[in-house]
């Protein structure tokens, strides 16, 4: 009898080799001042010195995209959720005050699919070109028994750099202006809650989208919007004390993150106007406001903490680069955040 192989235990080592040629070109179209090596080696170099850093502080960061991978999954809509995936890993970098310089990605499933794959990681390359950040490297694990059908599951992984003594959130005072930019819809957290709501409404995912055009399940994948661009160019600009990425735990719990101890803000939430899904979202699931600000970004994906004085320039430079600006409120004594008025 002839000796079994690993390809009939369900591992193609073969597929994978194609996968990394098939994603070539695509990361090698993410390559900037500092990247070394093309895929393949068993690890990444990145040149600091050639990315224009002296005295660098490197800042990392890692995260996946939930249960909106389900939609993605059952809609077969794969050519954003690569995008959500980098957001979601880039966007906390520029938090602190890094410029993202690097991507690593991890794809596992049970069955590798080669063109699958490809889509997702041709949507990860295009985000990271959009970031400024190279691809530099990932791992495909094929894990039969692990993944059933068409099911996948992803990781990311960021670098980013800032040179010492620019780290965020830095001089953060009573007074400073809360400035809030705009998401493009659920961006990555909540999904769960997501779900649940559109099970028990009765929809699926091929059923008309009822806040908005087309197919919910297309709907509901809008990805995550990528704020590296305009938040470093705010930040090189002068006058941005802190930023706050709005993910799972909303406005309430991630804006106290970057206050310091002693201070809290107050958010108007007559300042902006609740998007169509979340405003679905809160009748259909018969949602409490506080739930909703606590689950959701609620249409806000980015808070800036700025000075004062600074406030009126940040935001005509953010809505001269395509951002949707809301002044929020402002940083004052106390802790939390307080809400004035009602979502609308």
């Amino acid at each position: 009898m002839a000796g079994l192989t690993y390809a009939q235990a369900g591992v193609d080592i073969d597929a994978g080799n194609a996968l990394v040629d098939r994603i070539k070109p695509a990361a090698a179209r993410t390559r900037r001042p500092g990247t070394m090596a093309a895929l393949g080696g068993f690890g990444a170099l990145f040149d600091l010195r050639a990315a224009g850093y002296q005295d660098p502080i490197l800042v990392a960061a890692t995260d996946g995209v939930g249960t909106k991978l389900r939609i993605a999954i059952d809609t077969g809509h794969l050519d954003t959720i690569g995008q959500d995936l980098v957001a979601m890993c880039v966007n906390d970098l520029i938090c602190q005050g890094a410029e993202p310089l690097l991507f690593l990605d991890y794809f596992a499933t049970g069955k590798l699919d080669v063109a699958q794959a490809g889509r997702v990681i041709d949507s990860i390359a295009a985000a990271c070109v959009a970031s400024g950040c190279a691809l530099v490297g990932g791992e495909t694990a094929e894990m039969p028994g692990m993944y059933h059908g068409d099911d996948f599951d992803l990781a990311g992984f960021a670098v980013g750099a800032m040179e010492r003594g620019q780290h965020l959130p830095q001089g953060v005072a009573q007074g400073d202006v809360l400035v809030g930019l705009a998401s493009d819809g659920v961006h990555s957290n909540g999904y769960a809650l997501v779900r649940r709501i559109v099970a028990q409404a009765g929809l699926g995912w091929d059923d008309p989208a009822p806040f908005g055009d087309g197919p919910l399940g297309a709907a509901l994948l809008t990805p995550t919007r990528l704020y590296v661009r305009p938040a470093l160019a705010v930040i090189r600009a002068g006058g941005v004390h802190g930023l706050a990425h709005i993910t799972g735990g909303g406005l309430t719990e991630n804006v106290p993150r970057i206050l310091p101890e002693g201070l809290g803000g107050v958010i108007d939430l007559t300042a902006w106007r609740l998007p169509p899904v979340f405003a679905w979202l809160a009748r259909a699931g018969d949602i409490a406001e506080a739930e909703m600000l606590k689950t959701f970004n609620a249409g806000i994906g980015m808070v800036l903490v700025v000075a004062p004085g600074r406030a009126a320039a940040i935001g005509d430079l953010l809505t001269g680069m395509g951002e949707r600006v809301h002044f929020l409120g402002e940083v004052v004594a106390g802790q939390g955040i307080r809400y004035r008025g009602q979502l609308a």
